[in-house]
């Protein structure tokens, strides 16, 4: 099979498309034909070798949609659509960027769709961590105010859109006053430029503070995005869109203001269920809820679109077909 196989720690050069050993079945694990898998900014790090544990040559990727080719547990028919997710793929054992991949079963979420493939491999980690993120981490509310530190990623727009359906008033940011509209017309209320800072922008709006905070951006952000949270507020971490991933100074009893709440979201398959991403994909398959896709590449470009990710040129979801 082909596979496009990080050689070793780098730029997106290491990245080569081999031909390598179609794995080999075994007990409880699944072997899937991949059809798309979606591109991820933890796949960015792990590329330069700032995850830990991570040897290579590795096949990168977290996540894939696809067909069973073989399940020996007969969980799974031949030709079932299956999504596969986190649970170590592409880090502890090869990921989703090759023509097959063997995962575990507990890693593996059946579901039914007529949508594209390159549609479908936008979903599973965009949905898991959103879900996730707000839900689980954050506890969202109807009537509550969010702010979304990074309302332009991919994970930003869905958040906004899932927020949204749930009843918040949703705030979101943008260095780029450019990506004003394109914010408004995904739903958000209030818009604030970031500049490095928002705190004062968002009292002006609430003087009071934000209810919840999800914090896309990272440590660069994450003591002002503290600064903006009501009494009781919680803040998530959720990404590191800043690529920092440790701050040089934090003051646990001042930099979390009094009765604030700061917590992470680092969801994995655990957090995803069959019938929440069915759910979901069937919400996007009557276009209630809208994707934001920036750019499909072919398999042989996976070196192009990590370099297309590492220059921050996305504003949206990045996909591979396969």
């Amino acid at each position: 099979m082909k596979a496009a196989i990080t050689t070793k720690a780098g730029s997106p050069e290491v990245i080569e498309i081999q031909e390598v050993a179609k794995p080999k079945v075994k007990s409880d694990w699944i072997l899937i034909n991949v059809k798309a898998f979606g591109l991820n900014r933890s796949e960015l790090f792990t590329r330069r070798g700032d995850s830990p544990g991570v040897m290579f040559p590795r096949i990168q990727g977290i996540e894939c949609v696809g067909i069973v080719e073989e399940d020996p547990s007969n969980t799974y028919a031949k030709g079932q659509q299956v999504a596969a997710i986190m649970g170590g793929m592409g880090r502890l054992f090869d990921g989703g960027y090759a023509e097959f991949i063997l995962a575990p079963l507990e890693i593996v979420f059946p579901f039914q769709s007529k949508l594209s493939w390159d549609v479908l491999g936008a979903i599973p980690e965009m949905f898991q961590t959103v879900s996730g993120s707000l839900n689980q981490a954050l506890e969202i509310e109807v009537g509550e105010t969010l702010l979304i530190r990074g309302g332009t990623s991919s994970i930003g727009m869905l958040s906004c859109q899932l927020a949204k359906s749930k009843g918040l008033i949703v705030i979101s940011t943008s260095r780029n006053p450019d990506k004003k509209q394109a914010l408004l017309d995904n739903g958000v209320d209030h818009i604030v430029i970031d500049n490095g800072s928002v705190k004062d922008q968002v009292r002006e709006i609430y003087p009071e503070g934000i209810n919840k905070v999800l914090e896309l951006i990272g440590t660069r952000t994450l003591k002002d995005s503290l600064k903006c949270i009501a009494p009781k507020g919680i803040v998530c971490m959720t990404g590191i869109l800043g690529n920092e991933w440790t701050m040089k100074d934090f003051t646990p009893m001042g930099d979390i203001p009094s009765l604030g709440r700061l917590t992470v979201y680092m969801g994995d398959s655990k957090n995803l269920s069959k019938e929440l991403l069915q759910e979901f994909i069937d919400e996007v398959e009557k276009g209630n809820i809208k994707l934001n896709i920036d750019t499909v590449f072919r398999f042989n470009e996976v070196a192009n679109a990590h370099q297309y990710m590492e220059d921050n040129r996305a504003k949206g979801k990045l996909v591979v077909v396969v």
